[in-house]
C-alpha cells in the first residue's frame, strides 16, 4: 500500500477560503483504496510552513502531494520544477537554501497524470515553473528535505484553480472549477499511486 502525504493551505489575502483545502476536504470524503493518506493544512507563512513540513515528512512517505491555489488559472497545473528562490509578496527574492541546489525536478509521472486528467474531461497541464512564492517553496523544500533526511519520498505540487464558490462569493470575473472536479482530479492521481 502506498503512503501519501497531501498538504493544502489556509486562506490568505482577500480570500476567505483556499481552493486547495476545499478540494482536500472534499477528497477526504472518499479516498481510493490502496493508499494510506495523511493530510495537513499549512499556514501561508514561509518559516512556519517549512518547520511543519520538516516534521510532517519524517514518516518517510512514498509520495508527498502538495496542493495550492492559483487565482486566475483555468486549469490544474502540475508543477515540474521547484527553484531555490522565494519571495514574500512585498519582499525581495532570496534563496530558499543558501547551500541548496538551484532547482529540483519532480520525478513523478506528471505528463501521464495530466493526460489522464484530460482524458477524464478535467482541464490540466504540466507547468515548468511554480513561481517564487510559497507554492514553489513547498515543492523545493520537500525535495531538499527528502534528500537531506535520506527519505524515499517523491514530491509533486498541483496548483488548483479557484473553486467556483469562491469566485461566486467574490463577484470577480475569474476562472474556476467546482471543488468536486478538483477533488476528483486528485483522487485520480491517488488511484495511479495505488
Amino acid at each position: 500500500m502506498s503512503t501519501v502525504l497531501i498538504t493544502a493551505f489556509k486562506p490568505y489575502d482577500t480570500w476567505s477560503e483556499n481552493s486547495s483545502w476545499l478540494a482536500l476536504v472534499e477528497l477526504a470524503k472518499d479516498f481510493p483504496p490502496g493508499v494510506e493518506v495523511t493530510t495537513r493544512l499549512y499556514p501561508v507563512d514561509f518559516a512556519e510552513m517549512k518547520e511543519r513540513l520538516a516534521e510532517d515528512m519524517q514518516p518517510n512517505y512514498d509520495v508527498s502531494l502538495h496542493l495550492g491555489q492559483a487565482p486566475g488559472e483555468p486549469t490544474i497545473c502540475l508543477e515540474r520544477v521547484g527553484i531555490n528562490m522565494g519571495a514574500e509578496r512585498s519582499g525581495p527574492s532570496l534563496p530558499l537554501a543558501e547551500d541548496g541546489p538551484e532547482a529540483f525536478r519532480s520525478s513523478l509521472p506528471l505528463d501521464e497524470w495530466a493526460a489522464k486528467l484530460i482524458a477524464e474531461g478535467i482541464p490540466a497541464h504540466v507547468s515548468h515553473h511554480a513561481g517564487t512564492y510559497l507554492c514553489n517553496a513547498t515543492l523545493y523544500w520537500s525535495h531538499l528535505l527528502a534528500e537531506r533526511m535520506s527519505l524515499q519520498t517523491q514530491s509533486a505540487f498541483l496548483h488548483l484553480p479557484l473553486a467556483t464558490s469562491q469566485v461566486a462569493a467574490s463577484g470577480e470575473k475569474l476562472a474556476s472549477l467546482p471543488v468536486e472536479i478538483t477533488a476528483r482530479a486528485v483522487r485520480l492521481i491517488l488511484e495511479e499511486l495505488a
